[in-house]
């Protein structure tokens, strides 16, 4: 895929996620696959579906593709049982091989899941463990103790937050280590993966984290490693030793609970925390991944009650300071409440489906977002600046070097004319439009307004 006009070219001083623009799959979902993997059935190349929408990432304007678990599993992808081979309900290396190639031909970087925690019950090594007990030459693998577990195993070993069916791994063991690395070798060798989003990194062990970080560079010195972490200070995990980024929970509730509740306060507390000018040090020059929804919480078109305000959640997405990701659907208004069940949050797609949906008027809004995320560098790495604050209205400030480009967001159904220093010409980025501004900004009911201020 030939480069955005205007896009910066990575490089020494830029790694390619920092401009990048993330689509997210879950693909056990995404490709209709069976619930229960019955290990028996012979592959059948569903995952080919995620080449074919390949098309309608580029059409968003989308460079990176973060792909939920691939490889073979007993049920949802995060309870691995192998991690040298595709989950046959998706089909086979050779077809996951050229899916990778068609979405790397269209310029987009592929991130996979890394599930280093924890395996399933029917990991192959644990499966020994079962069949020999303390006999079992994998028996340190995990963490085992005297006592029996739930399933009658003869011994205990510790689950993932109490979750049996996730047996945790001894991440302090070096053939555990080597089984991992050598694993994503083998990803990097056979389908040319550019990263990896690593599950429940909150709860792997920080010198695990050192560890395959020393590893996953020299394979790919912009090899991205991006953490799943909740709240706290992300600095712990996203650091020059361990992730190059994280997901960033904290203004992922903000994001609609502010809309929800109309206090624009919230969201600005916590983007000022993190990137506010007397913050600055907190998380400079870092690229937070940010999010409306995912494989794990409520569609966000599910959760504003107000339908007006789902463009205006996109807006704030794609200009505050992060790496901003779209979840697969949502950019069609799809619709699942985690209430409801996971499947409910990870439904099935079909080819009619996406060439029915791609063009509706908010995949079309992204689109022009997901361009200028990507190509204006006071969007993807500019200072932020809070200029103005009601509780429905939302000005601020991004700026590299020269270059300015103020938000604003006006969640009221009435008219609101901010007043401020707002001298000079403009464009405005979303339509293209000049304006002279004299000190005032008028902005209309449940509206986004991106304005680059002209030299």
């Amino acid at each position: 895929m030939a480069q955005p006009h205007g896009a910066p070219e990575s490089g020494k001083d830029m790694s390619w996620f920092e401009n990048s623009a993330f689509y997210h799959i879950y693909p056990l979902g995404f490709c209709g696959c069976p619930e229960e993997n019955d290990f028996s059935s012979p592959p059948e190349g569903r995952i080919a579906r995620v080449g074919d929408i390949s098309a309608h990432i580029s059409a968003l304007n989308l460079n990176a593709l973060y792909l939920g678990p691939v490889f073979e599993s007993s049920r949802h992808g995060y309870d691995t049982a192998d991690y040298r081979v595709l989950d046959r309900r998706l089909g086979t290396n050779a077809d996951f091989a050229a899916v990778c190639s068609e979405l790397h031909s269209r310029g987009i970087k592929i991130v996979l899941d890394g599930v280093f925690n924890h395996v399933g019950r029917d990991f192959w090594a644990f499966r020994d463990v079962r069949e020999h007990g303390w006999a079992s030459r994998y028996k340190d693998w995990f963490h085992l103790r005297e006592g029996n577990s739930g399933f009658n195993d003869g011994f205990f070993y510790e689950g993932w937050e109490g979750c049996f069916d996730l047996v945790r791994l001894n991440l302090a063991n070096p053939e555990v280590k080597a089984h991992l690395f050598e694993a994503v070798a083998l990803w990097v060798r056979e389908f040319d993966i550019d990263g990896l989003r690593l599950d429940v990194a909150y709860c792997v062990d920080k010198g695990f984290l050192r560890e395959l970080r020393a590893f996953c560079k020299p394979l790919k010195p912009d090899f991205f490693l991006l953490g799943e972490t909740l709240h706290g200070d992300y600095n712990q995990w996203m650091n020059s030793e361990m992730c190059d980024s994280v997901t960033n929970y904290e203004c992922y509730k903000g994001l609609f609970s502010s809309l929800n509740d109309m206090n624009m306060f919230e969201i600005a507390y916590s983007m000022n925390r993190q990137f506010g000018e007397e913050y600055w040090t907190l998380y400079k020059g870092k690229h937070l991944y940010v999010f409306l929804d995912n494989h794990d919480v409520s569609r966000i078109a599910s959760l504003l009650k107000v339908p007006e305000h789902l463009s205006l959640a996109y807006a704030l997405l794609f200009t505050m300071p992060g790496i901003p990701a779209v979840y697969y659907g949502s950019e069609w208004g799809a619709l699942g409440l985690k209430s409801s069940s996971d499947r409910a949050l990870r439904p099935a797609f079909s080819q009619e489906d996406v060439r029915s949906l791609g063009s509706c008027a908010l995949a079309e809004y992204i689109s022009k977002l997901s361009i200028l995320h990507r190509t204006k560098p006071a969007l993807f790495k500019g200072k932020y600046k809070q200029i103005a604050l009601t509780s429905r209205q939302f000005f601020f400030m991004r700026k590299h070097e020269r270059d300015e480009i103020f938000v604003a967001l006006n969640i009221d159904g009435e008219r609101y004319t901010a007043c401020g220093d707002m001298h000079g010409e403009f464009c405005d980025l979303l339509t293209g439009e000049l304006h002279t501004l004299q000190g005032s900004l008028t902005l209309p009911p449940f509206s986004a307004v991106i304005l680059e201020r002209m030299p």
